[in-house]
């Protein structure tokens, strides 16, 4: 349980006192490599926004990317590309079917795959008795990875080399039988964003792969091809892309509504885009308040959750109880807290609850750079950004900034070496620090969407001081029937 008195500690942070037995470990030596990472990646120009050049559209419109579920070559570790030799495995067909059942109640227009089979049947079983018919679109396929494509992938390592080193650790870059696969394939992700942004539809499903979605979700927000492999996309994982028309007949708003919503927890102990991870940052929302449905409230922050709140806040604890979390860092808002709270008691009860053999230490932690509310004073959404004083702006980004630095130093607080680390807090606040996980500007802030309730998963196959790999954004599964269903009407997003 936790103490009444806090104390400040480095950091500008509170910290809750508790009790625990025997010697502290050391803080690990990557701490400093932190620190040196951060000052270069403050000197190190940020990527300019690359916008895509969408017409412009009438209406909202919302567009559900969904991965094929595993495929034969997925299971026998087999390079495949854009060829069409793999077909669903049973293990594939299954995923493809709870992706039906969690899509059963939305609303469809229209259909685009990829004419490959493995994507297709997932479409199929998906697509289910809807009358409506599935498009092929060929820039849907996989990415074009010539020859790569067939070969397990110690083959192509033992055969290729250095081509093959290139395309594990820069990829963007990778040439193979005189083409660059990367390159291509955002070039083909941007065409296909016109062709289903054509259709009269105004609630798209695409049902392709794992490569080309992610370029479709990365060429959507403006980012370039150096981010391949650090938006996820797991068999049968649904992302969700929103567009928004704009006035003056000017390009759409867009914005990640969510990304990588999977049939299973996304919070399993594994790999990260197939390499091993140990550590970890989760962004927890804070369950619901009353001000979530009001457009201005003067009291934002200091006020509890409300039913619906707690509710989530409960679901999202049993959520994180099939992961070992080291360190809750939070917000001290009273919605916050209450959260946080949730979440340390149920992971303390962890051999009660048969999640663990002896109860779970959790270190707690009031952290005052992820408190945003008397800054904002005012709920933020994707394309309200822009109306945001310029003031505002900088002082949130700056003290996201340090929060996100706070975070990476507490994922290396400890010397053993699995480590996740959770922060509490308000969406919007979690919003930026997605930002400075991907060494984004402010131009990216309208670019994400987090509902109340939701988690965002980071991963850091690479160890704390390198690159983050984005497992998820804005999952909602758990919260079953307490989430905002995927298809919602844009139209009315008051009801919700």
């Amino acid at each position: 349980m936790l103490s009444v008195a806090a104390r400040p500690v480095a950091g500008g942070s509170l910290h809750i006192n508790r009790k625990r037995s025997g010697p502290q470990p050391p803080v690990w030596a990557s701490l400093q490599e932190i620190q040196r990472l951060r000052i270069d990646k403050d000197v190190r120009q940020k990527p300019r926004r690359m916008v895509p050049e969408i017409p412009a559209i009438r209406e909202a419109k919302r567009v559900v990317l969904v991965r094929h579920g595993q495929s034969t070559w997925n299971e026998e570790g087999r390079i495949q590309g854009s060829s069409d030799f793999s077909v669903l495995t049973p293990k594939g067909e299954s995923q493809a079917e709870t992706s039906r059942q969690m899509l059963l109640g939305d609303s469809f227009d229209v259909c685009f795959t990829s004419p490959l089979a493995r994507s297709k049947r997932t479409a199929e079983i998906i697509w289910g008795s809807r009358m409506e018919v599935m498009i092929p679109e060929n820039d849907l396929r996989e990415i074009d990875l010539y020859s790569f494509q067939g070969l397990l992938k110690h083959e192509g390592k033992a055969k290729f080399g250095d081509a093959y080193r290139q395309w594990q650790i820069n990829a963007a870059n990778f040439t193979i039988d005189g083409h660059y696969p990367v390159r291509e394939l955002w070039d083909r992700a941007k065409s296909c964003w016109n062709k289903i942004l054509a259709h009269e539809g105004n609630s798209v499903l695409v049902v392709a792969h794992n490569a080309v979605n992610q370029a479709l979700v990365a060429a959507a927000i403006g980012l370039g091809t150096e981010y391949f492999r650090i938006l996820l996309q797991s068999n049968c994982g649904v992302s969700v892309v929103d567009f928004n028309p704009q006035p003056r007949g000017n390009p759409p708003h867009i914005s990640l509504n969510r990304l990588n919503q999977t049939p299973n927890p996304p919070i399993a102990a594994g790999g990260s885009g197939g390499r091993k991870t140990s550590k970890r940052i989760v962004l927890v929302c804070h369950g619901a308040t009353q001000s979530n449905n009001e457009v201005a409230f003067p009291n934002m922050g200091y006020e509890p959750m409300n039913m619906l709140g707690v509710i989530q806040s409960q679901k999202t604890a049993e959520l994180l109880l099939d992961m070992k979390i080291a360190c809750i860092l939070t917000s001290s808002q009273i919605a916050s807290v209450d959260t946080a709270v949730a979440i340390s008691e149920v992971q303390e009860a962890a051999d009660c609850l048969g999640a663990d053999c002896i109860p779970r230490y959790v270190e707690m932690k009031k952290l005052q750079d992820l408190e945003v509310e008397p800054t904002l004073q005012q709920p933020c959404t994707p394309d309200s950004w822009d109306s945001l004083n310029e003031a505002i702006v900088t002082k949130l980004w700056n003290q996201s900034k340090k929060a996100w630095g706070a975070l990476l130093e507490e994922l290396c607080a400890d010397s053993e070496p699995e480590r996740n680390v959770v922060a509490v807090g308000n969406s919007t606040l979690h919003v930026a620090l997605i930002c400075h996980c991907l060494n984004l500007t402010t131009e990216w802030l309208g670019a994400f969407h987090l509902d109340s309730g939701s988690i965002t998963v980071i991963d850091f196959p690479d160890g704390p001081a390198r690159q983050g790999v984005i497992r998820c954004i804005n999952y909602t599964a758990h919260l079953g029937r307490w989430s905002i269903p995927i298809t919602r009407s844009m139209a009315s997003d008051e009801e919700f």
